[in-house]
């Protein structure tokens, strides 16, 4: 016969707790649960507004990689800057993918 767990058991208490907050039916009758980026989400919005607009999202972008790129050309480190080079036109097309379906959105709704 196996012994009767510990009540005041840290570890199962912790457990328990991560059980309960992964439970659906417990999520589902909470009212502090954190917005999710459902699409029943999205469907209940009147209005879907993003408050950056697509210029200043590439702006950003352009401006946090121009930075690091000039701090690899002071440096003279030639394989910092060719990565750096690869790695914004990718974060670019990514940034330009999302937008696009983020301008796919509120144009259905």
């Amino acid at each position: 016969m196996s012994p009767l767990p510990n009540p005041l058991d840290p570890r199962r208490f912790l457990l328990d707790t991560a059980k309960r907050l992964f439970d659906d039916e417990a999520v589902a009758d909470r009212s502090d649960v954190p917005p999710r980026l459902t699409g029943a989400a999205l469907n209940s919005l009147n209005t879907l507004r993003m408050s950056r607009s697509r210029e200043k999202i590439l702006e950003n972008l352009d401006e946090m990689y121009r930075e690091a790129f000039e701090r690899a050309q002071a440096s003279g480190d030639a394989a910092q800057m060719a990565t750096l080079d690869f790695a914004y036109r990718r974060e670019q097309l990514y940034f330009e993918i999302l937008l696009d379906v983020r301008d796919a959105l509120e144009r259905r709704s």
